[in-house]
């Protein structure tokens, strides 16, 4: 059975390395405290490392479903907000209708009438033509800045905005122009022309068509302004479900790298102990031989 051989030099050696795996030791321990994290870089845990990137792109596809969910309310409140104005609009020109249908108008009294129903069209065409972020929310996928021209007519382009809240789902947040307005011939624009054109002229069958054309408008109003208020809660559903989804894998990254404080400083405490130990007995076993004192 053979002996090894123990010289001076192994014994050095092995004691520097021991002496250098500890302080190694107690750096990463100084490192895991004070970045907070467990995992500073792949070589630490590659699968750790691995996981926590895939949580990181999971937390920002979120986060951008929320933007994009909060773009998108952006534009059903404004489509809303200007349905309602449009409502009202179509209200206030029924009633003008029918007081111009009643007998004791005057012509003076109908003329009066016939100008308030122009400033409500001017109105309802602003209202058409109402943006967000610079964009007409009438407008489908129109690169300019308005969906009717001063006409009445439809000058956007057909298409769908939509908005990405989810995984796959998508949701339209603009609101077509002609399926509110109309276009041409049979717009809300020349209906309120007709009818201003009846009053003036104290054309009572015309204003009776105008009630008719009116009715019909403002029921189409209310139904398209269901479906906003529709696609509005749908949307804040989504932003609820991706907020909570943030915070639930932002909470599965925090187990993964975040360091656990108290464990830590007890681990802290062991390998300063156990560094200073080390160093207490590689100075007994290290003691100048007769060698040194010889050179």
């Amino acid at each position: 059975m053979g002996i090894s051989r123990v010289t001076q030099s192994m014994l050095a050696d092995r004691s520097v390395g021991s002496l250098q795996g500890s302080l190694t030791r107690l750096a990463k321990i100084q490192e895991q405290l004070s970045t907070g994290k467990v995992v500073n870089r792949a070589s630490d845990s590659p699968t750790a490392a691995g996981a926590a990137m895939r949580f990181r792109g999971s937390i920002a596809d979120q986060q951008q479903y929320v933007r994009n969910a909060e773009n998108g309310l952006g534009w059903l409140s404004a489509a809303d907000t200007t349905l309602s104005s449009v409502s009202d609009s179509v209200r206030r020109a029924r009633e003008l209708a029918l007081q111009g249908v009643s007998a004791s108008s005057s012509p003076t009294a109908r003329a009066a009438l016939a100008a308030e129903v122009d400033q409500l069209r001017e109105q309802a065409l602003a209202d058409a033509n109402t943006g967000y972020l610079g964009r007409p929310v009438f407008g489908g996928v129109t690169a300019g800045g308005a969906a009717y021209d001063a006409t009445g007519s439809y000058v956007g382009a057909p298409g769908a905005v939509n908005r990405t809240v989810g995984a796959g789902v998508q949701v339209r947040v603009d609101v077509p122009g002609p399926d509110v307005f109309g276009d041409g011939a049979t717009s809300l624009f020349a209906e309120l022309d007709a009818l201003s054109t009846a009053l003036t002229s104290g054309d009572e069958a015309g204003m009776r068509a105008g009630l008719d054309a009116l009715a019909t408008r403002l029921t189409t109003v209310a139904t398209v302004q269901a479906g906003v208020g529709a696609a509005y809660n749908r949307i804040e559903g989504a932003v609820e479900s991706a907020k909570g989804q943030v915070v639930s894998l932002s909470a599965s990254l925090s187990e993964i790298e975040n360091t656990d404080l108290p464990k830590a400083m007890v681990d802290l405490k062991l390998q300063e102990v156990a560094y200073q130990a080390a160093l207490a007995s590689t100075s007994r076993v290290m003691q100048p031989s007769l060698v040194d004192f010889l050179r």
